[in-house]
């Protein structure tokens, strides 16, 4: 059963209408102008409005804009006496979902509002659609219930409600770009496009073709018109994963849109205005980068309005337990098994310290559910280095001199030592010697200064 309101000025219209969709055991009202019409909406949602075009006070027309402004998927089928193409034209235009002339067949219009309210109920399915997936993807599937993780759960609700650029920091591996499609799916924006891109995958001209999008004939391959990625974004999210690797003259680029608001696509002469919120994302150490001269200041302070950073899984191993039993159910329905984790097991996962974090965590975890054969997950089926690991084991055998050492000579040294030893295995990223060292960054750069080698990052970095 529908709720139909039939606007018309003219009572045998009203009165025929009212009994032709009754008979089918729909609810009808009726109201003799626009006006009306709007005061019984407000009273009483309706499910379709078949309405007159001409009418005294408020016409067909202006009922059709104010009810869009308000309502913009609701039915609406207009009815006219003085059709012309112009008026329906206009009416499309405006949103009507069909246009019938007067005299008409009734059984023209009930298959018209039939097929109305049926693309209704497409409607209301695919938003309860979109709704499930972003219950899926909200805060609410952020498995974690150590108090940093609260903390952070707190900062997407409170983040997603602006309209600020928020930069998401963190290791790789800590759900960054989980926590950018929450503030996404939670904000007033989340009806609207979420777009994804990995900065670090494009080389500088493919990446400004993606971002801006190209005209037809702008470069060899450029065949047709392409719209960017900001533009597809128009009313969402645009989230820049590895913006700490975009090359210098990108940032430029990217600067200017976020002060402008507006993109040239590749080719173009003409700008075009985006309406795109920006989360950033890195696990670089953009202020350092500043600093050294590899990242624009400028674009640090644009993109960073609001900071949020991830912590890895080792600063909150309460969460482990949480996150492996979530990632057992998750495999466990894909693979069509029914497992638990055995008590060793979920030791020896919490004693790890998963520098990959939840990422290696999730693996991990696939990789158990789909070789264990049992009922429950054994320590075999984990990788030999996590079951192998011991943070109390001495790795280095060492033998003291019979005429001693300077103790504390010889640990700077060492300290030292390993310091430059991570910082060339990482290619001179502070932030990934940090995790080699087990340590915060704030930390290894006191220690960088502490033995006078902060220039040697920067240099591992550019392969001086």
């Amino acid at each position: 059963m529908a709720n139909i309101l039939i606007v018309d000025d003219e009572q045998s219209y009203r009165q025929l209408l009212t009994l032709v969709f009754e008979e089918q055991g729909n609810k009808v009202r009726t109201a003799m102008n626009g006006r009306q019409a709007l005061e019984a909406i407000a009273a009483e949602p309706a499910d379709i409005i078949i309405s007159d075009v001409k009418m005294p006070d408020m016409d067909g027309i202006s009922l059709l804009k104010a009810v869009r402004e308000t309502q913009p998927d609701l039915g609406v089928v207009l009815m006219t006496a003085f059709a012309s193409v112009e008026t329906a034209r206009e009416a499309f235009k405006l949103g009507a979902d069909d246009f019938i002339q007067k005299p008409f067949d009734v059984e023209e219009l009930k298959l018209i509002v039939q097929k109305t309210l049926e693309k209704q109920a497409l409607i209301d399915e695919n938003r309860a659609f979109k709704r499930a997936q972003r219950e899926r993807g909200s805060v609410k599937n952020i498995v974690g219930s150590s108090a940093k993780m609260q903390a952070i759960f707190q900062m997407i609700e409170t983040v997603a409600e602006v309209q600020s650029t928020v930069l998401v920091t963190g290791e790789s591996g800590t759900g960054k770009e989980l926590v950018a499609r929450a503030i996404h799916d939670l904000s007033p924006r989340a009806e609207k496009p979420f777009i994804s891109i990995n900065c670090g995958a494009f080389t500088e001209t493919l990446l400004e073709s993606e971002l801006f999008g190209y005209i037809k004939g702008s470069f060899t391959g450029a065949n047709t018109n392409r719209k960017g990625l900001f533009e597809a974004a128009h009313g969402g999210t645009i989230f820049l994963d590895e913006i700490g690797e975009m090359s210098p003259g990108m940032q430029v680029k990217l600067l200017r849109v976020l002060q402008e608001r507006r993109v040239r696509p590749v080719g173009a002469h003409d700008e075009i205005p985006v309406d795109a919120r920006v989360i950033a994302a890195t696990n670089r150490d953009l202020k350092q980068m500043s600093e050294e001269g590899t990242f624009r200041e400028d674009l640090f302070y644009r993109i960073s309005v609001i900071p949020i950073d991830l912590p890895p899984l080792r600063d909150r191993p309460e969460d482990i337990a949480a996150l492996t039993d979530h990632f057992v159910r998750k495999y466990c329905e894909q693979a069509g098994k029914e497992l638990t984790i055995s008590p060793k097991a979920s030791e020896i996962l919490e004693k790890y310290a998963w520098h990959g974090n939840v990422r290696e965590l999730e693996h991990t975890i696939e990789r158990a559910v789909a070789l264990e054969r049992s009922s429950e997950i054994q320590p075999e089926q984990l990788p030999s280095h996590i079951t192998n690991y011991n943070p109390e084991r001495i790795n280095a055998e060492f033998d003291l001199p019979e005429n001693g050492i300077d103790l504390g000579t010889h640990l700077e040294n060492l300290e030292k030592r390993y310091v430059v030893e991570a910082l060339r295995k990482t290619s001179g990223s502070q932030t990934k010697a940090a995790d080699l060292l087990q340590m915060p960054v704030r930390s290894l750069r006191h220690l960088l200064d502490k033995h006078n080698i902060r220039s040697l990052s920067a240099q591992m970095r550019s392969g001086d």
